[in-house]
């Protein structure tokens, strides 16, 4: 039997216009939905901007209380890597000390223990070993982006979630970091749940996919079937409009 790293069910949840206190004037983003992903599996999540992906990708990482269902994560609690990998990596501070800052937090390793894994990390990532001493400024966004994938890896999470994480990029370094996730899922054995608007990414990278429209999950299974065989008019749009 496959190993669940994440359970949800009936999962809902409603945001609060800014200004609206009372509750009866909350706004439901996401209904009803539910899903699992297995260890080692690359699930993809796709649908338009607005559909309530990225509320889902909130609520998994506890950054949302006002919902009803629930959610298990059977791993350690899952990390994120942002699209906007600009705002995600502080300016003033080096690749190196963003690197080790997880591991700062955490507490458990002292000075040189901190420096060997965050220079593994560099190296796991495929960047150069001298960017440890550069800013974010003086990298390419290709490169950006593997940092950002380093600072979800530093603290060896079962699931990752990326949330749009190639979307911002152009289409050969695209290339290169949907490669080096799937390079990581099988050295490392991490899932994904992987957030898109384009269907033909999630083909490329995913095992499984879920469609999402307004909130819901509309259609879900294989990525081939999906792609050869949609059964909802919303997922034919999506598929037509990545071609």
């Amino acid at each position: 039997m496959e190993e669940k790293v994440l359970e949800v069910r009936d999962l809902n949840v409603w945001y609060r216009p800014s200004g609206v206190l009372r509750r009866k004037h909350t706004v439901q983003v996401l209904h009803d939905v539910s899903f699992d992903l297995y260890r080692g599996e690359i699930l993809g999540l796709v649908g338009e901007s607005g559909s309530g992906k990225s509320t889902l990708a909130k609520t998994l990482l506890g950054m949302v209380s006002d919902y009803t269902g629930s959610y298990t994560h059977y791993t350690k609690r899952p990390q994120m890597v942002f699209q906007d990998h600009g705002s995600s990596l502080n300016p003033g501070r080096t690749v190196g000390w963003i690197l080790e800052e997880p591991l700062r937090i955490y507490g458990k390793y002292d000075r040189e223990e901190r420096v060997r894994r965050v220079r593994e990390i560099i190296a796991r990532v495929g960047l150069p070993e001298e960017c440890y001493d550069l800013y974010p400024r003086q990298l390419s966004g290709g490169q950006r982006q593997r940092v950002s994938i380093g600072v979800a890896l530093i603290q060896r999470p079962g699931l990752i979630i990326a949330d749009e994480a190639v979307s911002a990029l152009d289409v050969t370094i695209q290339a290169q970091i949907l490669q080096l996730i799937s390079d990581l899922r099988k050295e490392l054995g991490i899932s994904y749940l992987f957030i898109s608007h384009d269907l033909n990414v999630v083909y490329q990278l995913c095992d499984r996919a879920l469609v999402m429209k307004d909130g819901r999950i509309v259609e879900q299974g294989r990525v081939e079937e999906l792609y050869d065989h949609p059964k909802e008019a919303y997922t034919r749009a999506l598929l037509e409009a990545a071609r």
